[in-house]
């Protein structure tokens, strides 16, 4: 599935005047909601999306400042409004129950979501979760040079200055060595950075990292009380959030021991070996229904 054909497959939310975009299988009012994280967008599941499509009512969107959706210079970029627009698309869209599928920055999404449950200030119904690779703790979170360049005070320039063959090669860098993005799936990544002048907010979007350190305390004991069932899928060869992310993990939540690793894999497990996650993420929902 091309760029312009998952475009075509999905709908506009507005929320506040900006457009939202999302995609869904099909309507119900339980979905399997899959998260995309920095710098990407919903387009990352593509690979995997007709397959879980097949058991699930598959929903995924673009958040505020990525891929399709609106790109405001003034907006205020943090989780805690990304959950808002989240919240208010799922009711949107009549959703009661949610199973989660998340990577990267859409960890942190979950993570404050769990927290908001807690406080119940969650209107649905968290079911399942499945966490991919994503800085969990900031402790062990390890940015590449793209990533500390933007969250610098340089950020407001490398965003819009960075040329196309080094925004690529740092996407590249987090991938496995034998499973590297092809042309033009780098291509493709960095169009929709691009889209609406993407890159000009890059150094907003960023601030998540800033957060996971000021929040921590507010969203890592969320995650060692998770009573739903869960699993994180996790791309060893990962330099960001791999093999060391599940070492620390295993530190920090020693009761969720349902973790993969794929030996290999770097940072997107499920755009680097779809088939094989898919059966992996399928088989846990199976097991659970059984």
């Amino acid at each position: 599935m091309n760029l312009d054909d998952w475009k075509k497959g999905g709908s506009f939310f507005d929320y506040k005047g900006f457009p939202i975009f999302y995609r869904q299988s099909r309507s119900s009012d339980e979905v399997l909601l899959c998260l995309h994280g920095f710098p990407t967008a919903s387009f990352d599941y593509r690979k995997v999306w007709d397959t879980l499509a097949e058991t699930f009512a598959v929903m995924s969107f673009d958040m505020i400042g990525y891929g399709f959706s609106a790109k405001p210079a003034g907006f205020d970029y943090t989780t805690f409004a990304q959950v808002d627009i989240l919240r208010e698309l799922l009711k949107h869209l009549g959703v009661k129950r949610v199973h989660i599928l998340s990577h990267d920055y859409g960890n942190t999404i979950v993570q404050e979501l769990l927290a908001r449950k807690d406080e119940g200030r969650v209107e649905f119904s968290i079911e399942t979760i499945c966490f991919m690779n994503g800085a969990l703790f900031p402790e062990t979170h390890r940015p590449i040079l793209a990533q500390k360049l933007l969250i610098s005070r340089l950020g407001y320039l490398f965003g819009r200055l960075i040329p196309d063959a080094a925004f690529s090669k740092s996407i590249a860098s987090v991938f496995g060595p034998e499973t590297q993005p092809t042309t033009t799936e780098l291509a493709d990544i960095m169009t929709l950075f691009k889209h609406n002048g993407g890159n000009r907010i890059a150094h907003k979007l960023i601030q998540y990292m800033r957060e996971r350190t000021t929040y921590r305390d507010r969203w890592v004991p969320p995650l060692q009380m998770m009573t739903q069932p869960f699993m994180m899928i996790n791309g060893s060869a990962d330099p960001v959030s791999g093999k060391h992310l599940v070492e620390r993990f295993r530190e920090v939540v020693p009761n969720q021991t349902n973790i993969v690793e794929m030996a290999g894999i770097g940072h997107f497990p499920h755009m680097e070996n779809p088939a094989n996650f898919s059966d992996t993420f399928l088989h846990f929902h199976s097991v659970i229904r059984e």
